[in-house]
This record gives C-alpha cells, sequence and structure tokens, in this order.
C-alpha cells in the first residue's frame, strides 16, 4: 500500500484535534477547534456530548482526505455518556474530574479486597470518584429514571463511534477497572452495581476496526476502535519501546512507563498487556489547567504567564504551590484535596506565583513518576515528552530541573492524534505492529537537561512538597466543607 494517509482524532479534554498524517510522519492537514466544560458546586464537572459529534464531523468536512484509507480514534476517559439505545445522551457527560461520586466510590471500593486488584489489575488501584461503576451507581441512586432508560454508558471515542458506524463497541484498555489482565470484563466487579453488566459496550482492539463509516466525505471508511488518550498518547510518544519513560501534558500531566515487570505499587495504574505492549501510568489532577487558573485569574494570557515566568528567576521570594485545584489522581487518588500557597511573604510578586505554579505542577508530576518507577521497576535518565503543554521553554526546563532528567520532546504537538494515526494505519495493514508505525511516525526536535547547578534546590524543594502534601491535605478540605455551611 503505497502513500497511504490515516486520519487521528483526539476527543480530549477542551477540545477535538485531528489530523491526516502520511505514511513518513508528515502532517497533511490538521484541525483543533475548543468547546465548553460546565462546572457547578458539589464538584460537578460536565460537558455536552453533541459538541464532540459535531466538531469530529466538522474535521472530517474541512481536512484534506485524499488517500485516507483509515481513521483511528483516542478520547478522555473516565468521562461517562448515559445514552439510549439509538444514542441519545441523556444527561450531560461526566467528565473525569468530576467529583461527584466520591461518597459512593469510597463504599464501592471498600467492598473489594487488595489482593483482588492485584490479581485483576496488577495492583492495588483503588475505586474512584471517576469510575465508570461510582459513576453509574450514582446516576441509579440519584436519577433513577435515567438510569432505567439507559441503554450504554459510554467513553467519548465510543459514542462517537456509534453516531458514525451505527455499533457499539469500547476496548479493553480504556475501560480502566472493569476488565482484568485477560481483557475481559471483570464480573465482580460489574456486579457492584445492579444493571451494571448490561450496560457496557462489546470489547473490541484497539486495532480493530468497529465498523465502517456510514455518510460523510470518508463513507465506506473503516473506522478503528482506538482507545484512550493516555495509552495514545503514550504510544505515539514512544510507549512503543520497552523500558522507556513518557511524559504527556495537556489538561492534566500524564506519566508513563513501558515494562513487562510489575511490582504492585498503590498509586500506579498498570494497563493489561496488550499486543506486547505493557503501560504503566500515572495521570495527575492538574496541569494547564492549573496554568489557565492562574493565568485567567490574575488577568493574563498564558503567553504572558509564560514570558512572566521566563523573566522570574527562583529567590526567596518564590512560594511553594500545590496544584490540587480539584482533587488529585495518581498517585494520591483523594477528589477532596485543595491546592495551596506557601511560603508568601511581602516580597512575593505575581511572576513568584506564576513561576511557583509551574514548579508545583512538575512536582506532582515527580510524585506520579516515582510512584511508576517503583511500579515498573524501571528509571531513566531520559523522558519522551509530548503534548501542549511541552510548547513552553520555561516550563520544560523548570520540569527538567525537578525531575532530574533529560526531556526529549516530540516534534508532531498532538501525541494522542498521532498515536490514533499510528493505531489507524496498523487497523488498515499498512504497518505490521504499531512499534512500526512508530519508528516511521515519531520524531523529537527539542531536548532539555537539568541545570547541575539547581539540583540541591531541586531535591531539597520536593522533600518539602512531599510532606506539605502529606501533612496538610486535610486543611482544604476542612476549609472547603467550613465555606459550605
Amino acid at each position: 500500500m503505497k502513500n497511504a494517509r490515516f486520519v487521528g482524532i483526539d476527543i480530549g479534554t477542551t477540545s477535538v484535534k485531528a489530523a491526516v498524517v502520511d505514511e513518513t510522519g508528515r502532517v497533511v492537514s490538521r484541525f483543533s477547534q475548543s468547546y465548553a466544560t460546565q462546572r457547578r458546586a458539589g464538584g460537578i464537572v460536565e460537558q455536552d456530548p453533541s459538541d464532540w459529534l459535531r466538531l469530529v464531523q466538522q474535521s472530517l468536512a474541512e481536512m484534506d482526505l485524499e488517500g485516507v484509507v483509515a481513521v483511528g480514534l483516542t478520547s478522555q476517559v473516565n468521562t461517562h455518556v448515559f445514552m439510549t439505545e439509538n444514542g441519545e445522551a441523556l444527561l450531560p457527560a461526566i467528565i473525569w474530574q468530576d467529583g461527584r461520586a466520591q461518597s459512593v466510590a469510597t463504599k464501592l471500593n471498600s467492598q473489594v479486597a487488595t489482593e483482588d486488584k492485584v490479581k485483576w489489575w496488577g495492583g492495588p488501584m483503588p475505586i474512584d470518584a471517576s469510575h465508570a461503576c461510582s459513576r453509574m451507581a450514582w446516576v441509579a441512586m440519584n436519577e433513577p429514571d435515567i438510569w432505567e432508560r439507559t441503554r450504554w454508558v459510554m467513553l467519548p471515542k465510543d459514542y462517537v463511534a456509534f453516531h458514525l458506524t451505527g455499533v457499539p463497541a469500547t476496548d479493553a484498555v480504556s475501560s480502566v477497572g472493569l476488565v482484568d489482565q485477560n481483557l475481559e470484563y471483570v464480573p465482580e466487579i460489574l456486579d457492584l452495581v445492579s444493571g451494571a453488566r448490561d450496560r457496557v459496550a462489546p470489547l473490541h482492539g484497539v486495532m480493530q476496526s468497529v465498523s465502517r463509516i456510514k455518510d460523510g466525505p470518508l463513507r465506506g471508511l473503516p473506522l478503528i476502535c482506538g482507545t484512550m488518550d493516555a495509552w495514545a498518547g503514550l504510544v505515539g510518544t514512544g510507549g512503543a519501546q520497552n523500558g522507556t519513560t513518557m511524559y504527556l501534558s495537556g489538561t492534566s500531566e500524564i506519566l508513563g512507563i513501558s515494562s513487562q515487570t510489575v511490582v504492585p505499587t498503590p498509586g500506579a495504574i498498570v494497563f493489561p498487556d496488550y499486543d506486547g505492549i505493557r503501560l504503566h501510568a500515572a495521570p495527575t489532577q492538574s496541569g494547564g489547567d492549573a496554568k489557565m487558573w492562574f493565568a485567567a485569574s490574575h488577568g493574563l494570557t498564558l503567553d504572558e504567564m509564560t514570558a512572566l515566568v521566563a523573566r522570574t528567576p527562583a529567590s526567596p521570594a518564590t512560594p511553594m504551590f500545590l496544584p490540587q485545584l480539584q482533587g488529585e489522581r495518581a498517585p494520591l487518588w483523594d477528589a477532596d484535596l485543595r491546592a495551596a500557597f506557601f511560603g508568601v511573604g511581602r516580597a512575593t510578586g505575581q511572576g513568584d506565583f506564576a513561576r511557583a505554579v509551574y514548579e508545583g505542577v512538575a512536582m506532582a508530576a515527580r510524585m506520579g513518576l516515582e510512584t511508576l518507577q517503583a511500579s515498573a521497576a524501571v528509571k531513566s535518565d531520559v523522558i519522551l515528552c509530548g503534548g501542549g503543554g511541552f510548547q513552553s521553554d520555561p516550563w520544560n526546563q523548570i520540569r527538567a530541573d525537578i525531575l532530574g532528567a533529560e526531556l526529549h520532546v516530540l516534534a508532531s504537538g498532538e501525541p494522542g492524534v498521532l498515536g490514533a494515526a499510528m493505531m489507524a494505519g496498523v487497523g488498515a495493514g499498512h504497518f505490521a505492529h504499531i512499534t512500526d508505525a512508530l519508528g516511521a511516525l515519531a520524531t523529537y526536535d527539542r531536548t532539555y537537561s537539568p541545570d547541575p547547578n539547581l539540583r540541591v534546590r531541586s531535591e531539597d524543594l520536593y522533600g518539602i512538597y512531599r510532606d506539605a502534601i502529606m501533612q496538610t491535605g486535610d486543611l482544604g478540605k476542612r476549609i472547603t466543607q467550613v465555606n459550605a455551611r
């Protein structure tokens, strides 16, 4: 198959991004457009699923599709759509940042033994507020009429795939906490919620065709099932190679290590082995989201914030920032944690606060990375990086200093899109394996090395960060509870 092209589509937390990629990795055409997220009291965070579908269809209408042979999908996960048999969304999508089901999750988690978690998932991963069963239990208790009408509980990519093909499908890698190491649903988990077994979609292979697209400019072409954005992005950044360490930066920071070794470690996610690839992942809750929060609250654009940090070196006026604006995922898994600044003095200015936000996010990433290094028994001095958050040179240098590793940044700014295109290439039969696609499509164009003069500061600062988050985490919860009265 010569001169083949592949479409990769990423339904992210803030936007739909898509690209047409040829067999050499060249981006022929691209698309990106954002959509709204609604945030309400009680930790509620929602999106309109029709926005995803509208923008996916718009991307296919606007890009140059000549020579395209297949379409691959990836999306945010732990985001759930409750829908009818014919695809009607009965509720706004409950996205991964939503914490409304925390109390339900705590009860469900207490019903599952640690040894069973290790047996099913390779580690003691908790059932948290974003787990599919927590969401289903919450809807069943609080919206029983909606639960009764629900035929499918789907992820964003699967909702879009259903509307493009008419076929209900999902994949085992995306079904975090629902499937075991054999890529099959865990009956004991689904049975925690009455009716859950009947509402999950059939499992397909990550690089298997769901069906052919029904309508539009790519009618008749195969739509590859794809998988979650973290897996697609980590693989697109280099994670198909065993022993590699990856770092994705977008709305949140996601650390990953590819390793066949599994040492059960609290806080880490261990994906099932898929086609010889076994990823250990640590998705944090805040990354670019913390940056956007600070910029918006101080009347800055993102570029202005970056420039401010670039001209504000670390000094005694620099505070410490705990970036848990809306709880934390890996490795703490606590939806009730809240952010804080420490060490603020009269000399602390806007630039110092901005630098602290960048450093705090980097320290949260390091905490996740250390958890993965224990889980995978791998420690590397080189980290392969990708995502929109790696477009900022000052932030990249801060991360290299705090992580104490050399960062190699992917030339393509969208590793999730690239990963989806790789999966489309394999699903279409153009590449025999995802490693072949990686070798053909992934290149790196920037390197950041840690400054040896800052090593002592970085180590000391990180030690204080760990102490602060462990010792003061409960204070933010108490403050929130008092102010909610």
